[in-house]
């Protein structure tokens, strides 16, 4: 029986269509890895998986060990968005301003 954790790190890939495999490649991870957190009664990555996953699967650590939410909701899609936005180079950081400059303007 799979941990709770297993099960939305499982339903999270699959709605985003990721394979196994492209889970464990986008987390530094081995297949048969991320196939024991997902279908493991007991599944204990430490933080620092914890947060690749999440980053992978485009929610936050927290939202996959927390046992009341069962689906992300959009402050916590919004955080993840925030974290990963903070972690991307420069050149990105401008492109997505103006993108969301030209979103703005069509308002």
């Amino acid at each position: 029986m799979p941990s709770l954790l297993g099960i939305k790190i499982n339903e999270l890939r699959r709605a985003k269509g990721l394979t196994l495999d492209q889970l464990a490649q986008a987390t530094e991870s081995s297949k048969s890895y991320m196939w024991e957190i997902e279908n493991k009664e007991v599944a204990r990555p430490s933080a620092e998986k914890l947060d690749k996953i999440a980053e992978a699967l485009g929610v936050t650590a927290a939202f996959l060990i927390d046992a009341s939410q069962e689906r992300p909701t959009e402050a916590v899609e919004d955080t993840a968005f925030y974290r990963k936005y903070q972690k991307a180079d420069p050149g990105v950081k401008a492109k997505l301003k103006r993108i969301l400059d030209v979103l703005d303007d069509e308002d």
